[in-house]
């Protein structure tokens, strides 16, 4: 990856002088909070004192136990794309800013009493524990693809999440979270853009298999496929969100389906993402549908 090292230093620069450093405990209602049952002596947790409907439960925790999987995404980022140089500075800068994020949305939930904490420590042992591996990254390129799908993929779930609170701080808190991991997305996608000049057939062919196959690194937590139906048909994140609001834009940001000068192996790819996002579209359209006859039957 020693080609796209110009690029990586210009763009840490750039993000480096847009981020915004924020203070997670000052999104923390600390005057809601109580001692929880145990060593301190206080009241166990029930769930009626829950104010988020079960949709949004189940939301944050699959955002929570994501962002709590982080030493796993550092080692394989580190690992293939470098810890030296600009490569190194951005991933431990990445690594610096994700690290706010988990231990925000812990303290949150638990002075709201938002969520089981004994439930909620339980599936982190278990996740976090358990590691998390990709699949599909055979190569660098496929890391910066899948970084730039998975990343703003998680920023509009974070975004439909905080609508989805019920109360401004629950919203300005995810809001927070979800400006990092745009800006997070603004870097791999443009250090991808200029992968795909740099390798045309190579980074195309990447973009391929990282969208045809691609899932949420949050796949792996216990119980995932139940929240995740709730998830989608609350609206925080579906087949329509995904294709509406990250691979249809990313596609035309990055104009793969347009790009000329492209190798044997290039246009495969370009014709299998093209297949590939037509499919999307039909079944994002079919669910719709689905949801929309959920919510008007209740």
């Amino acid at each position: 990856m020693r080609e796209l090292e110009p690029s990586v230093e210009r763009l840490l620069d750039q993000h480096l002088g847009v981020a915004r450093d924020w203070l997670p405990h000052q999104y923390v209602p600390w005057s809601e909070a109580r001692d929880f049952d145990g060593p301190l002596g206080g009241a166990a947790w029930e769930p009626e004192q829950s104010a988020l409907p079960q949709a949004v439960q189940d939301a944050l925790i699959v955002n929570l136990l994501t962002e709590d999987n982080l030493p796993s995404y550092h080692f394989e980022i580190a690992v293939r794309l470098g810890r030296d140089g600009a490569w190194g500075t951005w991933v431990h800068r990445w690594t610096a800013e994700e690290d706010r994020h988990s231990s925000v949305l812990r303290a949150f939930l638990h002075a709201r009493r938002a969520v089981d904490p004994a439930v909620l420590e339980e599936l982190r042992m278990r996740h976090v524990a358990a590691g998390w591996s990709p699949g599909n990254w055979r190569t660098p390129l496929h890391t910066l693809a899948y970084t730039t799908v998975q990343e703003l993929a998680t920023r509009q779930a974070h975004r439909n999440t905080g609508a989805l609170c019920g109360d401004r701080l629950g919203e300005s808190l995810m809001a927070r979270i979800a400006a990092d991991e745009n800006l997070h997305m603004l870097f791999y996608r443009q250090v991808f853009a200029d992968a795909l000049q740099a390798f045309p057939d190579d980074a195309t062919t990447a973009l391929a298999d990282v969208l045809c196959d691609f899932a949420m690194p949050g796949t792996g937590i216990r119980g995932f496929r139940a929240r995740a139906a709730r998830i989608a048909a609350a609206g925080v994140y579906n087949l329509d969100i995904h294709h509406e609001h990250v691979v249809a834009p990313l596609l035309r940001t990055l104009a793969v389906l347009t790009a000329s000068g492209l190798g044997p192996a290039g246009r495969r790819a370009q014709e299998r993402i093209g297949l590939h996002a037509e499919r999307l579209q039909a079944q994002a359209a079919r669910a719709r549908e689905l949801y929309e006859r959920q919510h008007t039957s209740r």
